[in-house]
C-alpha cells in the first residue's frame, strides 16, 4: 500500500478549484445547504455559515432550530434561514424532515451535524436523506457522524459523493473502535472508514489524513495546536462545504478545505500566538489563501 502523499500547495495544482467568470453571478458559485445548531449550539452554525462563504460559496441557507433562527439571520444577514420545529431532546424535531429534503433538492452541496443534538429525529433525517435520489456532495461532522456507524450500507449508495470529517473520537465511536486502537493508527482508521462507508474519509489532528474511496491517501502536517479550538472543526465543515457548492468533488473539496483551515491557523499562530486565537478568526483569512 502506498504512503500517503503530503497535502500542500504543490499537491493542490493537481486538484484545481473551479474557476468563476468576472461575469458569473451568486447562481454560479453554488448553493450551500447547512442544516445545523440548536439552543445549546447555536454559534456552530454561525461558524459553518460564514466559512462557507468565506470559502466562495455563492448562497447559503441553514436550516435550524426556530428558537434561534431569527438569531442566526441577525449573525449571518448573507443567509436564508429556515426555521424548524425542534424535539423535547432539543433536536430537529422529524415534522423537518421534508423541509430539509425539499431545500436539499435545491442546493449544489449539503452541510449536516455542527451544532446538532442527538436523538431519534436526527436518525430519522439521515434515513429518509440517504432513502431520497437527491444526488449532491454531502458533508459530514459532528452529530451526525455518530449515527453513521449502522447507515454505512446506504451511505455507501449516496450518489453525490460523502465527506466524513470526524477527529480521533468521533472516528472510533464510527469505527466502534477502542480510541486507543484509532490513535495509535489514524491512517489506517481513514482507510477503514473510507472504505466502509464508500467516503471520502478525514482523521483531524496534529497530523490529519485523507483518503479517498479509491484508496489515494493524503497526509497533512497541520496547521499548529491553536486550531485544537471550540468550533475549529465548524470551521473546517463550512470551508468544505462551500467549496463543494462552487462545484469542487468531494475530494478536491477536502484537500483545499483541510489545506486552507491548516493555512490560516499557521498565519494565525504568528499574527495572534501559537494558541489563545478563535475558531471566529480562522474564515475570514480563507479568501487571501484561495487561488485567484
Amino acid at each position: 500500500m502506498t504512503e500517503p502523499r503530503l497535502l500542500d500547495a504543490t499537491l493542490l495544482r493537481d486538484f484545481p478549484l473551479p474557476r468563476h467568470n468576472e461575469d458569473g453571478d451568486k447562481e454560479g458559485r453554488g448553493r450551500l445547504l447547512l442544516v445545523g445548531g440548536s439552543a445549546q449550539l447555536p454559534g456552530a452554525a454561525v461558524l459553518a455559515g460564514v466559512a462557507a462563504l468565506r470559502a466562495g460559496a455563492g448562497k447559503l441557507q441553514i436550516v435550524t432550530a426556530r428558537s434561534i433562527a431569527a438569531q442566526l439571520g441577525v449573525a449571518v444577514p448573507e443567509a436564508r434561514v429556515i426555521g424548524v420545529d425542534e424535539s423535547e431532546e432539543g433536536c430537529l424535531a422529524e415534522s423537518a424532515i421534508d423541509t430539509i429534503l425539499r431545500w436539499a433538492r435545491e442546493a449544489r452541496a449539503m452541510t449536516l451535524g455542527c451544532g446538532l443534538q442527538h436523538g431519534p429525529p436526527l436518525d430519522a433525517l439521515l434515513d429518509s436523506l440517504l432513502a431520497s435520489e437527491i444526488e449532491i456532495p454531502l458533508v459530514l461532522d459532528a452529530t451526525a457522524l455518530g449515527s453513521l456507524a449502522e447507515r454505512a450500507a446506504p451511505l455507501r449508495e449516496w450518489r453525490g459523493g460523502a465527506i466524513l470529517l470526524p477527529h480521533a473520537r468521533e472516528m472510533a465511536r464510527l469505527l466502534r473502535r477502542a480510541p486507543d486502537d484509532v490513535a495509535a493508527d489514524p491512517l489506517a482508521s481513514a482507510r477503514t472508514a473510507s472504505e466502509r462507508f464508500g467516503c471520502v474519509a478525514v482523521i483531524k489532528g496534529a497530523r490529519s489524513f485523507i483518503v479517498a474511496p479509491d484508496g489515494r491517501s493524503f497526509r497533512f502536517e497541520g496547521g499548529g495546536v491553536g486550531l485544537a479550538t471550540s468550533g475549529s472543526g465548524d470551521v473546517l465543515a463550512g470551508i468544505v462545504g462551500g467549496l463543494a457548492a462552487r462545484g469542487a468533488d468531494p475530494l478536491t473539496a477536502v484537500l483545499w478545505g483541510v489545506w486552507l483551515h491548516g493555512e490560516a491557523g499557521r498565519t494565525l499562530s504568528r499574527a495572534v500566538g501559537r494558541i489563545g486565537f478563535l475558531a471566529r478568526e480562522i474564515a475570514p483569512l480563507v479568501p487571501s489563501l484561495l487561488p485567484g
